[in-house]
C-alpha cells in the first residue's frame, strides 16, 4: 500500500516517453521525382479541350455507345470487346478476333489514356480518339458493318437513342443522330479514361508509393535513355519511331509507312504509353512478345542498343509495375443500354 501510494502521489521515478522515430531522409526520392515530373508532366485529371468537350449528357451516351454490341454488324462486338474495360482497356490477345472469328495483324492497344496520345492506332492513321472511333465500325474484319448510313438506321430504330443524342448535342439544328456525333460521344466518354496511380502520388510528394526497387527502376529508366521515347504524362504515345532504331528488328508489317506511302517510315510506329503496360500484354504492334520481362529486354537492345542485365531489368519492370493505374470503377461500369424497338435490325448471318 505504501508503495502504491508513492507511485501515486509520483514519488517514484517515472519511465522517460519514448523518443520520437528518426525522420526519414527523403531528399534522394524528393530530386528523383523532381527529375521525373519534369521529364514526363503531370498527368491530367482527364484528356478533354476546348474543342474537345466532356458535357455530362455526351459522356453518358458515349459510355452506351461504347457497351453496344448492336454497332457491329451481327451485333455481337461493341469497343469494349476488344478493349474490355473490366480489364484496363486490352483484351489480352495477340491479334482480336472480330466479325465471324477473323483476325486482323495488329495487335488492339489499351483504351486506357489514349485519348492523350498524339494521333490513334499504331501507324496514326486516326488524328483523335474520336477519329478513331468511326473506324472499326465499318471494317469488314473488325465490326463489319456495312456503311455509316446503316448504323445511324439502326441508332434511330432504338426508340431512346434520338432523345439521347438531341440531350448530348443540344445545338443540333435538325437531327442529332449522326455518325459524327456518335464518335464524339464515344471520343467524350474515352477521353475520361484516364489513370492516376503510384506513379502519380510519388510525383505528388508521397515518397512511399514507389518501393525502393520501383524507384531504383525509375532512375534506372530515365539514365539508360527510355525517356527519350516515353516521355509525356502518358509516359510515351506521343511520337513516332522506329522499330529497330539501332539494331534492326524483323517485322514484315511497315508501320505507318502504310498510310504515308513514304520510305522514310517503314517500321515507324506511335511509340506506345506504358501506362498500366504490366496489365495489358501482349506487347508490340503484333502482339508477339508475352512477357513484360522479355519486352524491356527487347527494346533495350534494339532501340537503345543496351544489353540490360537481369537486375536492370528487373528494376525496370518494377517501375513499370507502378504505372498500373486506378480505373474509376463507377466511371466505366457498364450502363443500361436503350431497349430495342420492335423495328430494329437484326444481326446478319452474313
Amino acid at each position: 500500500m505504501a508503495a502504491a501510494g508513492l507511485a501515486a502521489c509520483g514519488g517514484s521515478e517515472e519511465t522517460p516517453p519514448p523518443a520520437p522515430p528518426p525522420v526519414a531522409d527523403d531528399s534522394e526520392a524528393r530530386a528523383l521525382a523532381a527529375r521525373a515530373a519534369g521529364a514526363l508532366g503531370a498527368l491530367p485529371a482527364s484528356a478533354a479541350t476546348p474543342d474537345r468537350p466532356m458535357p455530362p449528357a455526351r459522356v453518358d451516351l458515349g459510355r452506351m455507345l461504347y457497351y453496344d454490341l448492336r454497332l457491329s454488324k451481327n451485333h455481337d462486338i461493341a469497343c469494349n470487346s476488344c478493349h474490355p474495360l473490366s480489364g484496363f482497356g486490352a483484351d489480352g490477345e495477340a491479334t482480336s478476333p472480330g466479325h465471324q472469328g477473323q483476325r486482323g495483324d495488329r495487335n488492339s492497344p489499351t483504351s486506357l489514356n489514349a485519348a492523350l496520345h498524339i494521333a490513334q492506332f499504331w501507324d496514326g492513321r486516326a488524328a483523335d480518339v474520336e477519329e478513331q472511333a468511326k473506324g472499326p465500325i465499318l471494317n469488314p474484319v473488325e465490326m463489319a458493318m456495312p456503311s455509316e448510313a446503316a448504323v445511324v438506321a439502326m441508332l434511330k430504330s432504338i426508340p431512346d437513342y434520338p432523345g439521347l443524342f438531341a440531350a448530348a448535342f443540344p445545338d443540333s439544328a435538325d437531327d442529332a443522330v449522326t455518325y459524327d456525333h456518335m464518335a464524339t460521344a464515344i471520343g467524350a466518354f474515352e477521353r475520361g479514361l484516364v489513370t492516376p496511380g503510384p506513379f502519380d502520388d510519388f510525383l505528388g510528394g508521397d515518397y512511399a508509393a514507389l518501393s525502393p526497387d520501383a524507384q531504383k527502376g525509375l532512375e534506372l529508366f530515365l539514365d539508360v535513355g527510355c525517356i527519350a521515347c516515353h516521355v509525356g504524362p502518358a509516359v510515351g504515345g506521343g511520337m513516332y519511331q522506329k522499330l529497330g532504331l539501332i539494331e534492326p528488328y524483323e517485322t514484315e508489317d511497315t508501320g505507318r509507312h502504310k498510310v504515308t506511302g513514304n520510305d522514310a517510315d517503314k517500321f515507324f510506329f506511335k511509340v506506345p504509353s506504358l501506362r498500366n503496360v504490366a496489365e495489358t500484354g501482349p506487347y508490340l504492334h503484333d502482339g508477339s512478345v508475352a512477357d513484360l520481362g522479355e519486352m524491356v529486354r527487347i527494346m533495350g537492345r534494339h532501340q537503345l542498343g543496351k544489353n540490360l542485365d537481369a537486375e536492370q531489368v528487373r528494376l525496370l519492370v518494377r517501375f513499370l509495375e507502378g504505372l498500373t493505374g486506378r480505373v474509376d470503377k463507377g466511371y466505366v461500369a457498364q450502363p443500361t443500354l436503350p431497349a430495342s424497338g420492335g423495328d430494329t435490325p437484326g444481326p446478319s448471318t452474313s
